[in-house]
């Protein structure tokens, strides 16, 4: 199975292609897009929508998992994540990929096991988990974060 992780923002929206190979996860592809800052918000929010649909093109994920919106002060920055997170949203279905979101803190603590870590912590445990040697974006390691959280929920079955 191929999972896409995505990690929107309005400056650097990160993404990252994660192999499930039965128990093991293998990193595919990482990086950030980040449109040129002379554009429009709404140029930015097509251009991410571009390269994330060209993305998905070339690596065909089965499933995409992305951040879900968390609570904040500045309900501008709050409205333009939305539209950044609606656009990728759309890519993914024109693609045909399911998308599947996760909290802040249920990602933290899939890759972690604390729902709080900070970012660099995050980092770490990504470059671990997935044996990577380079170094690599905080807007990367999140979405690669997100990707293995999903593979790691995915399979569990949850007992109510």
């Amino acid at each position: 199975m191929i999972i896409m992780g995505v990690d929107p923002g309005s400056k650097i929206t990160g993404y990252g292609i994660v192999k499930k190979d039965k128990d093991k996860l293998i990193c595919l592809k990482d990086g950030q897009i980040s449109p040129s800052k002379g554009l429009s918000f709404y140029e930015k929010v097509f251009h991410i929508f571009l390269e994330l649909k060209s993305i998905m093109k070339s690596y065909k994920p089965d499933e995409m998992a992305i951040e879900d919106i968390f609570y904040s002060k500045n309900i501008k920055s709050f409205i333009k994540l939305g539209h950044i997170r609606g656009a990728i949203i759309i890519a993914s279905f024109i693609e045909g990929i399911p998308v599947f979101e996760y909290t802040p803190v249920q990602i933290k603590r899939a890759v972690v096991g604390y729902g709080r870590a900070p970012k660099e912590q995050v980092r770490s445990m990504v470059k671990l988990i997935l044996n990577i040697n380079k170094s690599i974006g905080f807007d990367s390691s999140d979405a690669l974060a997100v990707a293995i959280c999903h593979a790691n929920y995915k399979n569990k079955v949850i007992i109510e």
